[in-house]
């Protein structure tokens, strides 16, 4: 240890101390996670547990990126009859982050039953649309709901345009609005959004950029991932990410919708829709017990293939893990998820 010049000639025989060495924080790993539906709050489980994480593990910075185009259910009700943007999934996105869960998370996520003008809608819905009346700005309703919740996290709309989906079917027919789509009855070919290519919502592109990884999925591939897809800019962003990028496939096909389709038809179709912005596809490794299988089966459902040498064909590196929930329904596990993706962007994958 070298002591300045300036300290005495007497202090300086005294038997220095070792230094107070200051540790630098690590930078966060910054994660940008994309989708809707049920399948996006299990990512931010996951990863919201590493956000402020334990023994050192370099911190997550997590931001989720939310589909807009949801036309059905409380969300859909509220886009018709007071002109908002679908707050159903964001909705479910902040509980998800919420720190520590607890009774205001539980009560958002509360959905009125019986008859009448709330019969359906959930709380967390009404409160956000509560939000966006005070402030006259949907992002900043987000924002201010984060705030009550103390999320682990940021919530961002892909886009605040209101948009519809577009979905082209394997038989030509077109169908409009995402709440029509599971009634199609037939494959999907390709998906648009109406009006096309919206302007992407405020920080969504510069969040891409600086992405250390970036999540697709798992969820509903034409309603859930690929809408996020069609905004403004994204694709672009996507592309020119140094980001590792990783498409989460589901368990399960949804009947009609993409019966038949393995994890490679999956990977493909993202392809055919943003061009390379797959470099790994995320695939379960553990077996599914019969008796649950056989309890899909009856809705047409199946489960998605693994087909590794055809997702490698596609230049997507596959990579297998124990994702599956215990329970009757077939589930990612949060913790489970979580995880994998931590390992594949430190390169343990």
């Amino acid at each position: 240890m070298t002591l300045p010049a300036a300290v005495s000639e007497d202090v300086a025989t005294v038997t220095p101390l070792a230094p107070r060495l200051r540790a630098r924080p690590a930078r966060p790993l910054r994660v940008v996670a994309l989708g809707g539906g049920t399948g996006l709050p299990v990512v931010l489980r996951g990863l919201a547990r590493h956000v402020h994480p334990k023994n050192g593990r370099r911190p997550v910075d997590l931001t989720a990126v939310v589909a807009m185009s949801d036309d059905g259910g409380s969300s859909g009700r509220l886009r018709r009859t007071r002109g908002l943007l679908p707050p159903g999934d964001v909705r479910n996105c902040l509980v998800a982050l919420a720190a520590g869960g607890g009774p205001l998370a539980e009560v958002l996520q509360h959905r009125f039953g019986g008859k009448g003008s709330l019969a359906g809608h959930a709380l967390g819905n009404l409160v956000l649309a509560a939000l966006t009346e005070m402030h006259g700005d949907f992002l900043q309703a987000i924002r201010s709901a984060s705030r009550l919740l103390d999320t682990r996290g940021t919530v961002l709309p892909s886009t605040v345009d209101p948009v519809q989906l577009v979905a082209e079917l394997e038989d030509g027919r077109r169908v409009v609005g995402e709440r029509h789509l599971v009634h199609a009855g037939t494959r999907v070919r390709r998906v648009f959004l109406h009006p096309s290519r919206p302007s992407p919502a405020e920080g969504v592109l510069e969040a891409i950029a600086s992405a250390d990884l970036v999540t697709l999925g798992p969820g509903s591939l034409y309603s859930s991932v690929l809408p996020n897809l069609l905004v403004d800019g994204v694709t672009e962003a996507l592309q020119a990410t140094r980001a590792r990028r990783v498409l989460v496939a589901n368990l399960m096909t949804e009947p009609g919708e993409t019966a038949g389709m393995g994890a490679a038809e999956h990977v493909r179709a993202v392809l055919e829709h943003a061009g390379p912005v797959v470099d790994v596809v995320l695939v379960n490794s553990e077996p599914v017990d019969a008796t649950r299988l056989d309890r899909y089966a009856r809705t047409g459902a199946e489960p998605v293939r693994t087909d590794l040498e055809r997702i490698r064909a596609l230049g997507v590196v596959p990579v297998e893990a124990d994702l599956l929930r215990t329970g009757r329904r077939l589930r990612h596990d949060a913790r489970k998820l979580g995880k994998a993706l931590i390992s594949v962007v430190a390169g343990q994958g």
